[in-house]
């Protein structure tokens, strides 16, 4: 007969796993400087860990099967220690709370993005045996007062508002983070101050529509110049925008501020007016090309890239043509792809989910294999160029190499020592794939 030995790891020491956007990765770390301040530590080690803490992306149905996937994972571990603490965070946790607790008992605690003051007490409470829920959402919530624990000592992501109020119709943001609210913008410039003089070379604004931030009268490119006054020589870059609120200031900030980078991430979704109406998007792709001829007449040499959205209710080869030929036309630098799923309580979740899988797989892949050859061409006529590369370490595939991105957030990969880290360095490209270019370096560099 077998024995398990059972053990308890330190209830204070925690580990966090973070899934989806660089929203998540930033309320990580706004939930390791709230656990910091209350006596815990965090671990990279998943077997020395009382708590387990998983932060999740409830976007797409493939993110929630992979959590659940991994959730049933992180439960054998209870094995050897029955007392741990095993919690979801994020956007799943709204959604799904009484099936991850009561009904599939795979969790402790199901805490929301706007209850994370609460995670001390949750906790203490869970490893003395009692379950716990907070998902409630806040119109105020903004976190300004919470120091996130960062860890990278390179590039720095800060979100600057919180919520959603567009209410696209395929999209869960509003319902699980809740609406729009802005930090004060003297807190945010305080923040980068601090990050200036702690040696981040980038700093990244965040939000779910970042450009429609306001405080008072100030708007988004108020933000974007001041936080860039910060340190001429950090770079600033922001994500993500939409549309209808990316304005001719805030256009006209990007091309006069150097140290703002150029690139702009710009979801289009479509290139269909029909299906835009459909998915309330409240833009036609005249306005959207409009959009963007104003960014590469203010912003020369700008680096473009969009999400696009295969298969939504009703869209015909029609749309799905449209949207290749809006793509050709555009050129993005990169493009984000995926096929339309249904999440429950959007407006989209009662349309007609009339697209077969294969068709929309079909669709994504044409997309994406146009993307490609249009990245390709693009990062080509880079070859021969030098670009100021960020250092942000060696390359995964060569400890030989270093890896580092462009003002125009591409990828390059180059030979180096580790030694390299958090510097700028001068690299002239002498060879592309349309993901990566590769070069040697030349000498330091200023941003």
């Amino acid at each position: 007969m077998n024995h398990i030995m059972s053990i308890r790891n330190d209830p204070t020491k925690v580990y966090v796993e973070t899934y989806g956007c660089q929203m998540n990765v930033a309320d990580s770390e706004l939930v390791g400087g709230i656990l910091t301040r209350s006596g815990y530590t965090f671990t990279e080690n998943l077997a020395d860990a009382g708590v387990l803490l998983v932060n999740t992306c409830a976007i797409r149905e493939n993110a929630e099967q992979r959590i659940y996937g991994r959730l049933g994972l992180l439960n054998s571990h209870r094995k050897h220690n029955p007392d741990l603490v095993i919690g979801i965070l994020g956007c799943m946790a709204e959604r799904l709370r009484s099936r991850l607790v009561d009904e599939e008992r795979l969790v402790d605690l199901v805490v929301g993005p706007d209850e994370y003051r609460k995670l001390p007490v949750l906790i203490e409470n869970a490893l003395a045996g009692e379950k716990g829920i907070a998902v409630r959402l806040s119109r105020v919530e903004a976190y300004d007062d919470i120091v996130p624990l960062r860890t990278d000592g390179v590039s720095a992501w800060m979100s600057v508002m919180r919520g959603c109020d567009k209410f696209c119709t395929f999209c869960v943001v509003p319902f699980t983070r809740g609406r729009e609210r802005s930090r004060p913008l003297r807190s945010i410039v305080e923040e980068a101050t601090v990050l200036a003089g702690q040696g981040y070379r980038e700093l990244t604004l965040l939000g779910q529509n970042v450009n429609s931030y306001r405080d008072g009268e100030r708007d988004f490119a108020d933000l974007m110049r001041s936080v860039a006054a910060v340190d001429s020589t950090m770079r600033i870059r922001f994500t993500t925008s939409h549309p209808q609120d990316m304005s001719d200031r805030l256009i006209d900030v990007i091309g006069a501020t150097p140290n703002i980078c150029k690139y702009v991430h710009l979801p289009v979704q479509s290139g269909s007016d029909r299906i835009l109406r459909l998915m309330n998007r409240t833009y036609t792709v005249d306005h959207y090309r409009r959009l963007v001829e104003k960014l590469r007449l203010a912003v020369p040499g700008v680096s473009l890239s969009t999400d696009i959205i295969s298969g939504f209710p009703t869209e015909t080869v029609e749309d799905h043509e449209r949207t290749r030929a809006l793509m050709s036309e555009m050129r993005f630098d990169g493009a984000y792809t995926f096929k339309y799923s249904p999440r429950e309580n959007t407006r989209a979740y009662a349309m007609p989910d009339d697209i077969p899988d294969e068709e929309k797989g079909r669709r994504v892949s044409e997309i994406t294999t146009l993307q490609h050859a249009i990245a390709q061409e693009i990062n080509a006529g880079m070859i021969g160029r030098t670009e100021i590369v960020l250092v942000e370490g060696r390359s995964k595939k060569s400890e030989a190499d270093l890896t580092g991105r462009t003002d125009s957030n591409k990828t390059v990969v180059f030979p180096g020592d580790g030694s390299a880290r958090g510097e700028f360095v001068t690299v002239r490209i002498e060879r592309v794939n349309s993901a990566t270019l590769f070069g040697s370096s030349i000498r330091g560099g200023d941003a």
